[in-house]
């Protein structure tokens, strides 16, 4: 169970997120200077060295993303015209890629971010025609993820590459492009020119997550854990009804693979955030929010190890040979199940934001305690041999696509592109908290 440090403030934490940015700075280059796009995006280190794997094009918004959060961390203008020129060249079929469910991974990391630093006047001399595209692509964006849509009985849900059938706890992160687009004034125009609301389809696919991705522990399965995830949640698309769990990344439906849990956990306290900004809203809507958000934050606290940092799935059959694995500090170097620091990453700023918007400093201090130990070794990387920043991501164990070193049982001194930029974008949110610097959030 994670140990809380009620000590930790944010600017206690800064020594630790300025080596970070100053490791961050030479990764970049590094990824920038080997990038051949023909060969396909970076998705997660092998020996230390970025490699693409074709699975979807999830990962480029982070690529091209990371720069922008590095300039905007530290003024350094190169990478802010890298992450520019980088997404107004490539960037493109992102917009319109209707096969997919991660506009938000991709374009809010990027155009997103154009936008936010456009607002808050860092871009140089500003000029209405870029402001222009970066509204213009993320008005698009929204609209052809709220196209994605699948109709069951009691709602409906933005579904997965997997097909109709398919909801997936990853997408309530990518509610985001959702979210932009309905703040831009944008609708989905439909058959007959109806006019889809973003912001229904936004609360639609989050109640069916909260609904039938986490667990609230009242006896909906025999593993009914409160605040667990399931992965897949699969619908019969016949009649609408669902069916079952399942998973395509954790070990079981019946067991939680934490990567998915901090999707949840950080998607849903920031569109809990992102609600407050909205009037008329149904108070019903804020509380399901609120339940999910917690639930997961609770489960999270409970069955990550001591220093915050959590193994890649609650129920993988190695640690069963670990003893109390859960009574003392992560260990990516065992010889059982490997550790998803990515998932620490990502869980941090649900952490973070939670706490924050209920004001419970437990929530708060526990998002600070995983960030001490993951902004740091043996999770941060400070070698110039490496072109991870955050050591000991996992992305498909199932499947064995992750690399396991020369003397090794698990896989274990990875690194991934989802990773490194919530990492850098947790570090860039706890930055703007100690220095009082304007609140981070996904919209302008």
């Amino acid at each position: 169970m994670l140990q809380i440090r009620n000590e930790l403030t944010p600017q206690a934490l800064l020594p630790k997120i300025e080596k970070l940015w100053q490791a961050s700075a030479a990764k970049i280059r590094s990824i920038e200077a080997a990038y051949v796009p023909e060969k396909g995006t970076p998705v997660f280190t092998v020996a230390g060295r970025y490699t693409a794997r074709g699975w979807t094009e999830w990962t480029q918004g982070f690529q091209f993303g990371a720069a922008l959060l590095q300039f905007d961390a530290t003024g350094e203008r190169e990478f802010l015209e890298m992450g520019r020129q980088r997404t107004l060249t490539l960037m493109a079929p992102h917009l319109t890629h209707v096969g997919v469910h991660d506009h938000g991974f991709n374009n809010v990391s990027t155009y997103g971010n154009l936008l936010r630093l456009w607002h808050e006047g860092k871009l140089g001399e500003q000029q209405i025609w870029e402001r222009h595209v970066y509204e213009l692509a993320l008005k698009l964006s929204g609209a052809v993820q709220a196209a994605r849509w699948a109709s069951v009985r009691d709602g409906g849900f933005i579904y997965s590459f997997n097909g109709p059938h398919s909801l997936f706890v990853d997408t309530i992160r990518s509610l985001r492009s959702l979210a932009v687009g309905h703040r831009l004034g944008h609708t989905l125009m439909g058959e007959n020119d109806q006019k889809i609301s973003l912001l229904d389809r936004l609360i639609q696919h989050a109640r069916a997550t909260a609904q039938y991705s986490v667990y609230y522990g009242e006896g909906r399965d025999a593993y009914d854990l409160r605040g667990r995830t399931t992965h897949e949640a699969v619908f019969n698309r016949n009649d609408g009804n669902f069916r079952c769990p399942n998973s395509q990344q954790g070990y079981s439906p019946f067991s939680t693979w934490t990567r998915g849990l901090a999707w949840a956990m950080c998607g849903f306290a920031e569109q809990l955030e992102f609600l407050q900004t909205l009037q008329g809203v149904d108070p019903a809507v804020e509380a399901f929010m609120r339940k999910a958000a917690q639930a997961t934050c609770d489960f999270y606290l409970e069955h990550t190890p001591t220093d915050g940092i959590p193994y890649w799935d609650t129920g993988a059959p190695g640690l069963a040979k670990m003893g109390d694995y859960l009574g003392r500090p992560s260990d990516p170097y065992n010889e059982h199940e490997p550790i998803d620091s990515s998932a620490a990453a990502i869980g941090a700023q649900g952490l973070l934001r939670l706490g924050r918007y209920l004001k419970e400093p437990r929530y708060t201090q526990a998002g600070l305690t995983v960030l001490d130990t993951l902004f740091d070794e043996p999770y941060l990387s400070t070698s110039a041999d490496h072109q991870g920043l955050i050591l000991h991501s996992v992305y498909h164990r199932p499947n064995g696509w992750d690399h396991i070193p020369p003397g090794q049982k698990i896989p274990c001194g990875e690194s991934s592109m989802w990773g490194d930029y919530h990492a850098r974008e947790v570090a860039l949110y706890v930055q703007r908290l100690a220095s009082g610097a304007p609140y981070l959030t996904f919209w302008s």
